[in-house]
């Protein structure tokens, strides 16, 4: 964990974003989702750096109403990025009625509380390409290592996107990174939280991502119970972080 050096990863970085924008999306705009925490902000000052701050469009996604809203405005305003805001709640309800009113022809009387945890970041997505598909732009996915190794990310929420420039970064690199891009010491350090279910991140997880980092870069963790967390969590999950399996046809053979 040590060894990072956030000042060349920061060089490489940009370079990679340029040459990716320039093969796969030349003259598009980088769309993000800000949340005013520190992967987006992060990901909106790496991309601003790499491409220009008028090539960056950032969208703010409110559900209802979102108590730290004021840092999605200040990161905006702080990059100087041009924006837009878009209340997801009216999608949200309107999708969680729906579905309801089909299921309870079922005798299906309630959502399940992971529906109604994964269905805000599902939504915001969808958003997220609403808005890119209109402006000529590209989904950049905003997921850090750290998280996606355990499972902590929605599956066609925040785990999708056309490009992810911090899925090979743990949480304390990711903030090393933000510090050596000049963001505000705050933001960056901001208590993880997926603002959906009032916990942070560490509550929900049950360990700390100091000992997940630590786990992930050396593969030392001296709490056995949290190293057998860890390890579950990331075998149910691993389907996450590959492609969708397809059939291969011709290559499945048949005992006859």
């Amino acid at each position: 964990m040590n060894n990072f050096n956030a000042k060349e990863v920061k060089i490489e970085l940009l370079k990679w974003v340029r040459e990716w924008f320039k093969e796969n999306g030349n003259g598009c705009k980088a769309v993000i989702g800000i949340s005013g925490g520190k992967d987006s902000t992060v990901t909106a000052a790496l991309c601003k750096e790499a491409l220009g701050k008028d090539m960056v469009f950032g969208v703010l996604m409110p559900n209802g109403v979102q108590k730290d809203i004021s840092d999605s405005i200040r990161v905006c305003e702080f990059l100087g990025i041009p924006n837009v805001t878009i209340n997801i709640e009216d999608a949200v309800n309107a999708e969680i009625s729906n579905t309801l009113n089909s299921l309870k022809t079922l005798g299906i009387n309630e959502l399940s509380n992971q529906t109604l945890v994964n269905l805000p970041p599902r939504i915001r997505m969808a958003t997220l390409y609403a808005v890119s598909q209109t402006v000529n732009g590209r989904v950049i996915n905003t997921c850090n290592l750290s998280e996606d190794w355990v499972g902590y990310s929605t599956r066609y929420g925040d785990s999708a996107g056309d490009v992810a420039p911090l899925a090979n970064l743990t949480v304390d690199e990711v903030r090393k990174l933000g510090i050596e891009l000049g963001l505000p010491h705050d933001l960056v350090y901001k208590t993880p939280s997926d603002g959906l279910c009032g916990k942070t991140d560490e509550d929900n997880l049950g360990f700390t991502y100091e000992v997940l980092d630590k786990y992930l870069r050396t593969g030392i963790c001296e709490d056995k119970e949290i190293k057998e967390k860890i390890d579950h969590k990331h075998k149910v999950n691993e389907f996450k972080m590959k492609l969708m399996p397809s059939f291969k046809y011709g290559e499945v053979k048949i005992d006859k």
